[in-house]
C-alpha cells in the first residue's frame, strides 16, 4: 500500500513528522525574532485584504517555510533516487502541504475581515451617522477578491490531487499485479485490486490532507485565539478564568474526541468483516453463474445469514454510537454562545469581534475534532487497509485471516468435490 509509492515509507512519513516539528520550533524560537530585527513584522491592525499576503512578515514566512519543504525534497530524492515515483510521492506530498497552508493563511484574512464587516453592520443597523452604500459594496468587492482567490487555488488543488491520487493508485496496481500468482486464489482479489486501491489512495489522501489541514490551522489559529481570550474574561458558573476561550477550545474538543472514540471502537472492526461477508457471497454468486455445483441453496443462505447477523451488529452499535454524535454536534452548536453569555450581556465586545471569535474558535475547535469529524471515513479506510494488509499476507508468506482461510478451504473442498463428480 505505502512502500509500492513512497519511498521507505516508515522512515520517510517519521521523518516528516520530526523535521516539521523541528522546524515549527525553529521559527518560532528562532526565525521568527530573526526576522522581527529584520524589519519583518506584523502591522498591529493585520490587513483584512489580498494585502495580507505581501505583509513583510508573511513574506518572510513563506521564505522560511519553502526553504524547509526544498531541503526536506532535495534530501529524500537523493535517497530515494531509484523509486521510479519519487517525484510523485515526495514533490507532490510538499506541494500538496504548501497549498494547504494558502488555504489556511486565506482562512486568517477572512476572519481578519469579519471585524470590520461586523462592525459596520452593527453601526448601520443602530443608525450611526456618516455610514453610506459605498461603505458596504467596498467591503463586498473586497471579499468577492478573497473569495475568487480561494475559488481558483481549490480548483487547481483538486485537480492536482485527483492526478496524485490516480498515480498512487497505478503504484499499488502494478505491484498487487507482479505478485498475482499469489493473490489470484485469495477471496475478492481482483476486487481488492481493481476498487480497494482506489479506495484506500483517495481515503487516506483526504484524511491526510484534511489532518494536515488540521494541524496548520492549530499553528497559526491557536495565537489568535489566545489574543481573542483578552475580551472575554469570566465564563459562566465558573468565574474568571485567564485566556478562557484558548482553554475551552483544547477541552471542550479533547472531550469530543474521547467520547466518539470510545463509544464507536467496535465499528472499524464490523466494517471489516462487512466487506468480506459481502465479498463472500458476491463471489459465490458470481462463480454459480457459470458452474452448477456452485451458489447452491445451502450454501448461499449459509453466506447471506452471514450477511444479516453482521449488518444487524452493525445498526446496533452505530445506534448508540450515533446518539452520543449527534448529541455532541448539537452541543457544539450552542457552546461558544452559551460561554460568551456573561462577556455579551456586560457589552465587552462588538459584533465583529463576537464574529472573530466565533470564527477563530470554530477553526481551532474544529482542529481539535479531527478524530470527530472524520471517524466515519477512518473506520471506512481501516477496513480497507485491513482487506489489503491481508491481501499481502499471501505476498509475504504470513498468515491469512480466518475469514480468508475458511474461504480458501471451501474452495478446496469444492475442487475435490468437482474432481470426484462422476462424468
Amino acid at each position: 500500500m505505502f512502500h509500492s509509492f513512497f519511498p521507505r515509507p516508515k522512515f520517510f512519513f517519521i521523518s516528516a513528522v520530526v523535521f516539521a516539528f523541528v522546524a515549527i520550533l525553529a521559527w518560532y524560537f528562532i526565525f521568527e525574532g530573526l526576522g522581527a530585527s529584520f524589519g519583518y513584522v506584523m502591522p498591529e491592525q493585520e490587513p483584512y485584504d489580498l494585502t495580507y499576503f505581501l505583509v513583510p512578515a508573511n513574506l518572510f514566512f513563506y521564505a522560511y517555510m519553502a526553504s524547509c519543504l526544498v531541503l526536506f525534497g532535495a534530501v529524500w530524492t537523493l535517497i530515494a533516487k531509484d523509486n521510479p515515483w519519487r517525484y510523485w510521492s515526495i514533490w507532490g506530498s510538499l506541494l500538496i502541504i504548501a497549498v494547504t497552508y494558502f488555504g489556511v493563511q486565506i482562512s486568517v484574512v477572512i476572519n481578519n475581515f469579519r471585524r470590520p464587516f461586523g462592525d459596520l453592520l452593527q453601526n448601520a443597523l443602530s443608525k450611526q451617522p456618516g455610514i453610506t452604500a459605498w461603505d458596504f459594496y467596498e467591503l463586498q468587492i473586497i471579499f468577492a477578491k478573497i473569495a475568487f482567490l480561494s475559488m481558483g487555488v481549490s480548483i487547481l488543488t483538486d485537480f492536482f490531487t485527483s492526478h496524485y491520487i490516480f498515480r498512487w493508485r497505478t503504484a499499488m496496481n502494478d505491484f498487487y499485479m507482479s505478485k498475482w500468482e499469489k493473490l489470484r486464489h485469495i477471496e475478492g482479489a481482483s476486487q481488492r485490486v481493481q476498487e480497494d486501491t482506489m479506495r484506500f489512495s483517495a481515503t487516506l489522501e483526504g484524511l491526510g490532507i484534511t489532518l494536515i489541514n488540521s494541524v496548520m490551522t492549530l499553528v497559526v489559529f491557536l495565537p489568535i485565539l489566545f489574543g481573542l481570550s483578552s475580551y472575554v474574561s469570566e465564563l459562566p458558573i465558573i468565574g474568571e478564568v485567564p485566556h478562557a476561550l484558548f482553554w475551552l477550545a483544547i477541552i471542550w474538543s479533547v472531550f469530543g474526541t474521547v467520547l466518539l472514540a470510545t463509544v464507536g471502537i467496535k465499528l472499524p472492526g464490523l466494517n471489516f468483516r462487512n466487506q468480506r461477508v459481502e465479498a463472500a457471497y458476491r463471489k459465490e454468486l458470481v462463480y454459480g453463474e457459470d458452474h452448477a455445483d456452485r451458489a447452491q441453496p445451502l450454501t448461499v443462505k449459509e453466506l447471506y445469514g452471514n450477511v444479516r447477523k453482521n449488518y444487524f451488529r452493525m445498526y446496533w452499535h452505530y445506534l448508540y454510537f450515533n446518539v452520543a454524535r449527534y448529541f455532541y454536534i448539537q452541543a457544539d452548536a450552542v457552546f461558544l454562545l452559551l460561554m460568551l453569555v456573561p462577556t455579551i450581556v456586560a457589552g465587552k465586545i462588538t459584533y465583529g469581534i463576537y464574529q472573530q471569535i466565533a470564527t477563530a474558535f470554530g477553526q481551532v475547535t474544529n482542529s481539535f475534532q479531527y478524530l470527530v469529524n472524520s471517524w466515519t471515513t477512518i473506520i471506512e479506510l481501516l477496513s480497507i487497509h485491513k482487506r489489503l494488509k491481508a491481501f499481502e499476507a499471501a505476498i509475504d508468506g504470513g498468515p491469512l485471516p480466518d475469514i480468508d482461510q475458511r474461504y480458501l478451504q471451501r474452495e478446496a473442498e469444492g475442487g475435490e468435490m468437482a474432481a470426484n463428480k462422476p462424468t
